[in-house]
């Protein structure tokens, strides 16, 4: 079953075509040819915007992450050898703080939907039963509903490929830049951490890259949304992170 032909689904789907169809007749007298693809930069930013709150509360967690580091430590010294316990009262911990361990992945799982829809927009051929207007917009001569691996199979390349690689080559620098700044933050590995936990941490490290991959295979909208998504993470927790360091510590 076609995941996007469910009810619901296709109901918000054509809301958001209709929105983005908008968005991009009210740019069309600014940027022409590029105004669905600006268009996706404004949904980006407006999601982004939405998102502010939630953002806050992520650094606001990682910072307390860190504050609580020594007594978690203790907590691994003391109950290590019982999982059960050790989970209970780490919850505990969390809970008398007021803060949440999974409180990082909200950013991911609150774009996940938007990036599903964004990703539907720029696909299919009817959207709730009417044809797709969209796949006929580009950016630069480049249709936004073509990925970098369709966009190569179907035998085009210069200078079309330099809208995919300008894309990529900006989210991979965001995710090396963001991977530095994250180490940097981390809460600090205990003594005596055994080396398998030592290497999986590192191996973690890397995964801000995988979304350049990612960003490789899905239409170049999407692409688009995840090159401005990660750079205004980046920028954002680098502020956030500067705002409320004094108020967490």
């Amino acid at each position: 079953m076609n995941f996007y032909s469910l009810a619901p689904v296709a109901t918000v789907l054509d809301l958001a075509y209709t929105f983005v169809t908008a968005v991009a007749d009210a740019f069309t007298p600014l940027a022409g040819g590029a105004s669905a693809a600006l268009a996706v930069i404004a949904v980006t930013v407006v999601v982004r915007l939405l998102l502010i709150p939630v953002g806050r509360s992520q650094v606001r967690a990682e910072l307390t992450r860190r504050r609580l580091a020594p007594r978690l430590r203790e907590l691994r010294r003391r109950y290590g050898k019982n999982p059960e316990l050790l989970k209970r009262k780490t919850m505990e911990l969390y809970t008398e703080e007021k803060a949440s361990p999974l409180a990082g992945c909200l950013p991911a799982l609150l774009q996940a939907p938007v990036l599903s829809v964004l990703y539907g927009l720029f696909v299919l051929a009817t959207i709730d039963g009417h044809p797709n207007g969209l796949l006929t917009e580009r950016l630069l001569s480049v249709p936004l509903g073509s990925s970098l691996t369709s966009f190569l199979g179907a035998g085009a390349a210069w200078p079309g490929v330099l809208v995919y690689l300008v894309l990529l080559v900006g989210i991979a620098v965001v995710a090396a830049v963001s991977r530095v700044h994250a180490q940097r933050n981390a809460e600090p590995l205990a003594e005596g951490t055994p080396e398998a936990m030592l290497q999986v941490t590192r191996t973690l490290s890397w995964l801000p890259f995988l979304t350049v991959a990612f960003a490789a295979l899905v239409p170049l909208a999407a692409t688009l949304y995840l090159a401005v998504s990660t750079t205004w993470t980046l920028v954002e927790r680098a502020v956030l992170r500067r705002v409320l360091r004094p108020a967490a510590t």
